[in-house]
Formats: C-alpha cells, structure tokens, sequence
C-alpha cells in the first residue's frame, strides 16, 4: 500500500473511502450509494412555504422531501411557488431535511418544471481526490475503477486485485463503530451521541491512581484524539469534552493545546470552557455523522452488508460454489430493503446468494455457509 493514498473499497450495496496517510487514517466515509447523503447534489426546487420566523423557506424537492433555504442563500424575497435551482449544502440528518443553497450556482439551469433532481454531486472519492491532488486512488472493483479514471484520468487510479482495506485499514474503520477509544496510557475516550449534543468522556482506565504525570498524559492524549475521533466521525453540532479529574483553572490551561488539535478541522471550532469545567465545541454540520449510518449500536443492515461483503470476499476465492446467508430476519429484511445490495451481490460472485432466516441468530452473528446449486 503506498504511504499516502485515497482507497476506495467496494462491496455489494456499499462503498467505504479511507484517507490514509503515515500508518493511520485521516478521513473515513461509509456511503450506500442506493441511499446517498445528497451533498452537492442540484434540484430543481418549488417554494412550498415561506417561514418569516426562521429566515427562510421550506422548498419541495422531488421525492416528496422537503429542504430548507436561509434567506441569506438565496431564500430572500421568493414568493410561494416560485420553481428556481438549489444546491444541497447539508445532508438530511437527525430528522431534519436538507439544507440548501440557491448561490453560485451555473446560469443555464432549468427553472421550469416540476421538482427533480439535475445533477449529481461528488461521492467522498472525488471529494478527496479534489482535496489531496497528489495523491493515488486505489480501487478493488473493476467497475469503480473505471467510473474514478473516468473523472480523474487512468494515470492517478490503480485497480488492485486484492482488497484494498488491509487489516489495518478494517481495524480502525471497525473502531469507528464502537463507542470506545483506547489512549495511550491505559486511558479511554467514551463517545456518546444524543439528539441534541455529542457528550465525550475521558476515562483513566488502568491509569487513575498512578503518578500526577501518567494522570495528564492521558489528558494531553484524550485532546489530540478527541479532535480526530470527531473529525473522523464526522460528529457535528454542540461537543462537550469531560476531562479526567483536574481544577477548572488546570482544564482552562488545556485550551489552547483543544484549540491546535482542532486546527486541521476548519468545521470544528473550540468555544471554551462550561461553567461546569467542559470543554465545549461546535462543529458544522454537513454529511451525516458515521453512527446514523451504520446505527449505534449497528443496524441490522450494517450487520447485513458486513455479511454479504464477507460472502463476496469468499466467492472470490471458490466461483463454482454458490452461498448462503444464514441470519436473524431482520437482518434479511433489512438487505431486502437496500436496492441493489442483493443484486451487487449476484453480479459479483456470479450467483445469486441465498437467504435462510434462523431467528436464533443475534444480529452481528451471521454465518456463511454452502447453498445448493438450486437453493433459493
């Protein structure tokens, strides 16, 4: 694997990209292109209602959602009905709908019509490839390879024909999963997400009662990862930050060291200290957070695309023998809901996998096994 390189791992109903960069990553999407986060995507738009109270207005795009449009994007002074092209700036997240953007945007856009989408906007590969021109893309699907040479030109993207997620790469996109964080020292950091704020705690761990010096280095440490887990998170809106012990006066000192580790994130901003001693932040919110995509704890069809992923890596490897999937029905339910998950699968492995349903099976303990070549 190079030092510094964008990968891009396919698997049926799912796309996960990894900035990796000196043995650690960066930045990590998981996207479900049957289902995607919108950002950057153009609509054409129609005024539903104009909302004085929120600077505003809630405009019907097509599917029947509904986006919201600041006054200060372009919302100012339009009128119920009026048909106009807006921009996605936010994901539709925490059961809130798009944000959108009706300013620079090009001239020759249809403004007539009903609701629809024009264009597309750039998948997490191709934002990472505009942000880091210098660096490779490294591709393990055939297919997906072909679509980012398209846009980015055959020199940059290498086809890899083995999986281009190593061990390494799988551990740390499995620990963004987790609510848990270890640290050096014996520390930890304990992520939890609610509707309103993201609330995280450093715990000591096998540190507390040791040495003053052990007790902030585990401090030091939960300030730099802290920035990154949020960063790689993709969390956003209001952050608290619950050091480990210490004085109001000692956690103040420990601001401006908050304040260089969130430096590499322009959407993360240090506000200061609560008046109960928490370190407070604000991140802006634009693609949805990792955990309302997989689920915390994982949805059943996070537990069901892991599965078919698995199912594909081992067809790879045994063409003539087709699978079964054998799984609690909700995690069945869940692959039959995703359009094109099944069918990625079928394309892939050259058979059709089959589904067996064994309600004793606990979401996250599917097996894989052999079907009959007429099993359905």
């Amino acid at each position: 694997m190079a030092d510094a390189a964008i990968l891009v791992s396919v698997s049926p109903g799912e796309r996960r990209t990894a900035l990796w960069r000196d043995g650690r990553l960066e930045a990590a999407f998981v996207e479900r292109p049957a289902r995607p986060d919108g950002v950057g995507d153009i609509h054409l738009g129609r005024v539903a209602a104009r909302v004085p109270a929120l600077s505003g207005a809630f405009v019907a795009l097509e599917g029947d959602v509904s986006g919201f449009l600041p006054d200060a994007q372009g919302g100012e002074g339009l009128t119920e009905g009026t048909h106009l092209p807006l921009r996605v700036t936010r994901a539709a997240q925490g059961g809130k709908g798009p944000r959108l953007s009706g300013t620079g945007l090009p001239k020759d856009l249809p403004r007539e019509g009903p609701p629809r989408l024009l264009r597309r906007g750039p998948d997490a590969a191709l934002r990472l490839a505009a942000a880091h021109p210098s660096l490779p893309l490294l591709a393990d699907g055939a297919a997906e390879a072909a679509r980012l040479r398209a846009a980015l030109g055959p020199e940059r993207v290498r086809l890899l024909a083995r999986p281009v997620f190593d061990e390494a790469v799988e551990t740390a996109f499995d620990e963004l999963a987790s609510p848990e964080v270890a640290l050096p020292g014996g520390g930890r950091l304990l992520i939890h997400p609610t509707p309103a704020l993201t609330a995280i705690d450093v715990d000591t761990g096998s540190a507390a009662g040791r040495s003053a010096g052990a007790h902030r280095a585990v401090n030091a440490a939960a300030l730099a990862e802290a920035a990154r887990q949020i960063r790689l998170r993709h969390l956003a809106g209001p952050i608290l930050l619950d050091l480990a012990g210490g004085s109001a006066a000692s956690r103040a000192a420990l601001l401006p060291a908050l304040r260089s580790a969130a430096g590499a994130d322009p959407l993360l901003r240090v506000v200061g200290l609560t008046g109960l001693g928490l370190m407070e932040m604000v991140r802006t919110r634009i693609h949805p957070p990792l955990h309302e995509i997989l689920g915390q704890p994982l949805s059943p069809l996070s537990y069901g695309l892991a599965a078919l992923r698995r199912a594909a890596r081992e067809a790879g490897s045994r063409p003539a023998a087709p699978l079964a999937l054998r799984a609690h029905p909700a995690v069945l339910a869940a692959l039959r809901g995703l359009p094109g998950a099944l069918e990625d699968y079928a394309a892939a492995a050259a058979h059709p996998i089959s589904l067996r349903p064994d309600p004793a099976l606990a979401p996250g303990a599917e097996v894989i096994e052999e079907a009959s070549p007429h099993a359905s």
